[in-house]
Parts: C-alpha cells; structure tokens; sequence
C-alpha cells in the first residue's frame, strides 16, 4: 500500500480498514518537553507532535466553568506551591516545579441545593465560551500539515467532578442518582449547544476526542449498574450528535475501566484510550475482547520508557504490536504519558520502535 496521510491513515484506523502502518500520538508532561528544549534537543517554540511527525492534532477550544470568564484568584503562594479558586469556585492547590494533578481543597457545589443555585442556571452555551479563533487556527495548521484533527475536550463525568469533587459526585451517585443525572444531561446539552454554535462558525473537525477519566487502580469510580443509569445516557446522546455529524469519537479514561467498557461500547465510542496498565487494563486482553468492535488507542506500559530502560522497551512493544495491529485499528501511545524523566533518546526510540514493528507488508 502507498504511504497515506495521517488524515487517511487515522479515518480508516478508526473503521479498523488495512493502512500502510499503525498510527501514532503522545502526550507529553509539560515539563518533559522543556526539558529536551532545555538540553538543545528539540527546537524552541515546535511543538511535539510536529517535531515527531505524529497523526493526531487536538484543540480544546470549550470553556465550560461555571463562570467562563473568571481568572484564577491567588489565595495563597509559596516558593513550592500556588492554591487558586477559579471560575467553578474550586480551591486548587498546584505544584509550581513540576507538573502533576492539582490537589482538590474545596468545592463551592457540595449537594443539589447547590447545585442548582450556584451552578445550573450558568451553564448555557453562548460566544464567551468557544474559542472559535484558536480552532480555526489549530484546524488550518493540521490541515495543511494532513493530520486528523480532533476537537479535544472533557465529557459529563469529567465536567462534574471539576465543580462538585469526586466525593461529593460519588456520594451523589449512591444517595441522590438524579442530582447527578441532572448535571450530566445539563452538561450533554451544553456540550452539543457548543458544538452546533462552533460548527456553524467555523467548521467540523476530523474527529472528537472525550477525556473522561472514570477509574482509578483496580477499579472504576463507578459500578457498572450506576454507569448505565447516571453517566450512559449523557456519554450516549453526546456520542449521538457526534456520529449525526459524520464525526467518530475517541474517549480517553485513565484507570481502570474495563468493566464499564460494553456498555461504553454500546454508547457508540469507535476509540479506547490510553488503557493504563498500572491501574488493571491490559492491552492484550481487551485486544480479545473488544478489538472487533473498536479502535484501541495506548497500552504500551511508559514505566520502562520513563525508566529510559531500552531492552525493556523492546520486550514491551514485541510482545504486544505484532499482536493487535492485526485488527488493524491499534493506534501507538504509551499507557498515559511520557514523564520528565524521559530522556530525548529514549522516547524517539520507543517512537521509532513501535513504528517499525507496527509496519504493514
């Protein structure tokens, strides 16, 4: 087959049809880049995914906090650490040395009451929430770069946790279902209010790519019964509009999910990702399972990559790329994300590996 573009290539992954290779993107900590930018090894102001030749562009041009508007106010500062309460009326503490998920200190939407006083009568969709400009300019790169460009953006579950915790969003699933129902069809609707407004604007993108994180090691935040009840029907009618559109949806977890995933699969994702490994998920054996009904995107463990350990490396990928690229829709990246204590070497290595044992004849 002659070489396609990640445009051709990444379309008929997600229809699992014969390609020339398997297709590839990463995520990259903030600091990891800056550290090969640092050392000279990547040029300064190129982003990764151009430098590495990578099929995926992603854009989230949706602001979906309570207040849209609201700058993060400084409540407290150190030399180590910043706490902010932002536009949700969220108390976030962050690390300022190295990138990490901010520690949750407080939550302004605690029950429904609050709910829906401070929070439901705000979300509606309107201009000040989509970035329509730095969309166009994204899609117009990718274009003319022939990669697939995907929307990139949350889904309900992880536009909840943002305003209410987990805690509370986890209590709320168990003790008041239709609170939580609530505020993931509230959020499904303003989700596809900001579609059709940004759509008319400016166009549809290749694809749509959910992040909505719904495990944590060994298990999902959630039984599989409470999915199908609270989350599916949101996760369902968003995914709804999405294929109305002529557009497949990739949705990323983080954890384990497994559990979750037929009826995740029956609320039409075409794409899994990044099946994390440490947490439960094995790339092999949701291959078996569910590689006839859906692309699959991640797997590949990133510990011995951020362990810069080459020969495990080579273990990892020969023991798993030759095995699901026969579907056809196996799609390269790590199993999260690639850490700061990844050497340059070791990551175009891993990169260009994966690519060679991920070859069609």
């Amino acid at each position: 087959m002659q070489e396609l573009t990640s445009i051709e290539r990444i379309s008929r992954q997600l229809r699992r049809q014969p390609v020339d290779h398997i297709g590839a993107m990463e995520s990259f900590w903030s600091f990891t880049v800056a550290n090969w930018v640092a050392k000279g090894k990547m040029p300064d102001g190129v982003s990764a995914t151009e430098h590495f030749g990578l099929d995926f562009a992603v854009c989230w041009p949706f602001k979906l906090m309570i207040n849209p508007e609201a700058a993060d106010q400084v409540l407290a500062e150190d030399e180590d650490t910043i706490t902010t309460l932002n536009g949700n009326g969220a108390t976030m503490r962050r690390h300022k040395k190295h990138a990490s998920t901010p520690e949750h200190l407080n939550y302004a939407i605690k029950d429904r009451a609050d709910w829906l006083e401070k929070a439901k009568p705000f979300l509606t969709p309107g201009r000040s929430r989509v970035q329509t400009d730095a969309y166009v300019q994204a899609r117009d790169r990718a274009r003319q770069q022939q990669r697939f460009f995907c929307w990139g953006g949350v889904n309900v579950f992880e536009a909840i946790h943002p305003i209410a915790g987990h805690e509370n969003m986890l209590i709320g699933m168990a003790l008041d279902p239709e609170w939580v129902k609530d505020m993931a069809n509230t959020y499904a609707d303003l989700l596809i209010g900001l579609f059709e407004e940004l759509f008319a604007a400016a166009g549809k993108p290749d694809g749509i790519w959910f992040f909505e994180d719904m495990g944590f090691r060994g298990r999902p935040f959630m039984s599989p019964a409470m999915y199908r009840e609270i989350i599916y029907p949101a996760h369902r009618k968003t995914i709804d509009f999405a294929h109305a559109q002529g557009l497949p949806v990739i949705m990323h977890s983080c954890g384990f999910v497994e559990p979750l995933l037929p009826d995740m699969i029956k609320a039409g994702i075409d794409c899994l990702q990044a099946m994390e490994i440490k947490a439960g998920m094995d790339l092999l054996r949701i291959y078996r399972q569910f590689g006839r009904d859906i692309a699959l995107m991640g797997g590949l463990d990133v510990r011995p990559v951020a362990n810069n350990d080459l020969p495990a490396i080579r273990r990892e990928l020969e023991s798993k790329i030759p095995i699901v690229k026969a579907g056809n829709g196996f799609i390269f990246h790590s199993d999260h994300s690639i850490p700061e204590s990844t050497e340059y070497e070791t990551y175009d290595y891993f990169l260009r590996l994966g690519r060679q044992l991920g070859a069609y004849a």
